[in-house]
This record gives structure tokens, sequence and C-alpha cells, in this order.
């Protein structure tokens, strides 16, 4: 990751920023994916992965969700995945209509750094991108994006 000086905002100085492209290689710990790559959209409010086979259940009597994801690399298995479900709220796909989603919580790894988002779960078949990383999830993060770069975060690692 590349790091720039970037002027004050609403709030507040920022002194020191890391600079990311528009695409970036990104982990997904809980999920078990360490390399997936994702499109950083400012214009999306909402993060979005691709998954299959949606199946809501209840596990000690918490609403859960169940779906299958790409391993995040090309030729990579598919997985189950299970996880609380956070939210289930609509949502406006890529041509402005609503659908309803379930949003889970899960990690994001982005080079050396790692935390938590909200992650919708979307039939993303079509798109060129299985993950899209919207503006909440990269927000009060010290980022700045590039969109004349890629990859400039290098591979999510361990810190």
């Amino acid at each position: 990751m590349t790091h720039v000086d970037a002027q004050a905002g609403k709030d507040g100085p920022i002194r020191h920023v890391a600079q990311i492209g528009w695409r970036e290689w990104v982990g997904l710990p809980r999920l078990g994916v360490s390399r997936i790559k994702a499109k950083i959209d400012t214009g999306a409010r909402t993060a979005a992965l691709h998954a299959e086979e949606v199946e809501a259940f209840e596990r000690d009597g918490a609403p859960w969700v169940r779906f299958k994801i790409a391993g995040g690399e090309e030729g990579a298995e598919w997985r189950i995945c299970e996880a609380p479900v956070a939210d289930k709220r609509e949502i406006k796909n890529t041509s402005g209509v609503p659908e309803e989603r379930y949003v889970i919580n899960t990690s994001l790894r982005l080079g050396t750094r790692r935390w938590s988002i909200e992650l919708s779960l979307a039939n993303r078949a079509q798109m060129g991108f299985e993950l899209i990383l919207g503006r909440t999830a990269i927000r009060r993060r010290k980022l700045v994006v590039n969109p004349g770069r890629s990859f400039l975060a290098g591979e999510p690692k361990k810190p």
C-alpha cells in the first residue's frame, strides 16, 4: 500500500492515509476466503458478495443464513458458509431496482489491515467482480481510492 498526505476534511485533518486502487485483492478470513478480487465502488453504499443457494435457518433461536460462495480465485472450489444474520433489507441492485438481501457481518483483510464489515449476499453471476466494496466498508479507514491504479495494497496477509 502506498501512503500519501491528504488535506483536511470535515472530520478534521488527515495527516497520513493509505492509497488503494479501484480494484484490490482482499481476504474474507471468517468465510475461509484467503484471496478474492474486489472492486472498490464508492458509488455503492453497501458491500456485496456473490452468493448462491442462500437459505435462512435458525440456530439457538437466532436467525442464520447458509450460502455457497466461490473460493475467490479462478478454478477455486465452491464452499458452503454459515453466518448469523445481521439484517435483512432492501438494497438497490446495479440497475437501481430494490431487492431484499441478507446482510452478515464478517472480517475483511486488505493488505495487512483487518476490520469488520457488513456484507450483503447477492447474485452477482453476471457481474465482473464477485465482491464489491461500497463506501461504508472503507469509511473511516484512512484510505484514498486512486481510480487510475489497481492492486496497491498487495496480497491480503496477517499483520
